[in-house]
């Protein structure tokens, strides 16, 4: 089966309701930009969930208009948590509030973003009986992501805090995505307990391999003076330029 979720633009005929009330240049900019495994992986789950039975064209359809919502909030968390981390680049390219012209109406623009994920969902999935239910399940993962913001401004060093940031995170990522194929197929998700527990297990896997990664980026990019922005950062701690000192030596990792 084709993967429609992989090839921008996004489909007119999934965005035609939102086009008037969205800069298209904004969209396309901030949400078709990533890998996409969030979207895609609810067209995987509910396959699966359909035992080997091929999807109709408006299950596929719906499916991708569904992961496409996914995509949108996704984006909507990551113009605003730039902007919050004040940060320079996001997937190889400058933030969106850092564009000419842009600046702080990225914040208007991530709430476009958020507000018009329901106009999808009522437009192409009202008539469902799961509608409500993928209602909430958007408000829920939404509520939690901000607080996901929230506990992770500078200077907060509640660990019980830490420790619910990363739960939200593993719950936005796994469980959210398969809780959305659930219902799609029809299933009630109190049901399927079990399957949420086991979904956070694997989302504690992913953070450990991840922040793995991420302390293996930091420090090949120390190690071999790849990294401007660290080269900054440890020129203000030693008062010399990196190239003139010995990082083995006069620099410790904690």
């Amino acid at each position: 089966m084709g993967r429609p979720l992989k090839n921008p633009p996004i489909s007119s005929s999934i965005l035609s309701v939102s086009i008037p009330f969205i800069p298209r240049s904004m969209l396309d900019y901030n949400v078709p930009g990533g890998k996409l495994n969030r979207g895609l992986s609810v067209i995987d789950s509910y396959e699966l969930l359909k035992e080997g039975k091929d999807l109709t064209k408006d299950e596929n359809f719906l499916a991708c208009a569904l992961g496409w919502c996914i995509e949108w909030l996704q984006a909507y968390f990551l113009v605003l948590d730039d902007i919050m981390d004040n940060a320079h680049t996001r997937r190889g390219r400058p933030c969106w509030f850092r564009m000419e012209k842009v600046g702080t109406i990225a914040v208007n623009d991530g709430l476009l973003l958020r507000n018009h994920i329901p106009i999808i969902l009522k437009k192409h999935l009202r008539e469902k009986p799961y509608y409500v239910d993928l209602l909430d399940l958007f408000n829920e993962t939404a509520s939690g992501q901000m607080i996901d913001l929230i506990t992770t401004l500078e200077g907060d060093e509640d660990l019980s805090k830490t420790i619910g940031q990363m739960l939200v995170c593993w719950f936005s990522v796994f469980v959210f995505l398969v809780a959305c194929a659930l219902l799609m197929a029809g299933e009630k998700l109190d049901n399927h307990l079990v399957v949420k527990n086991v979904l956070v297990e694997m989302g504690i896997y992913f953070q450990v391999q991840y922040e793995s990664k991420s302390y293996e980026k930091l420090i090949s990019s120390i190690e071999g003076h790849q990294s401007k922005a660290v080269q900054a950062v440890l020129k203000s701690f030693l008062g010399k330029d990196l190239q003139e000192t010995e990082v083995g030596k006069d620099v410790e990792l904690a």
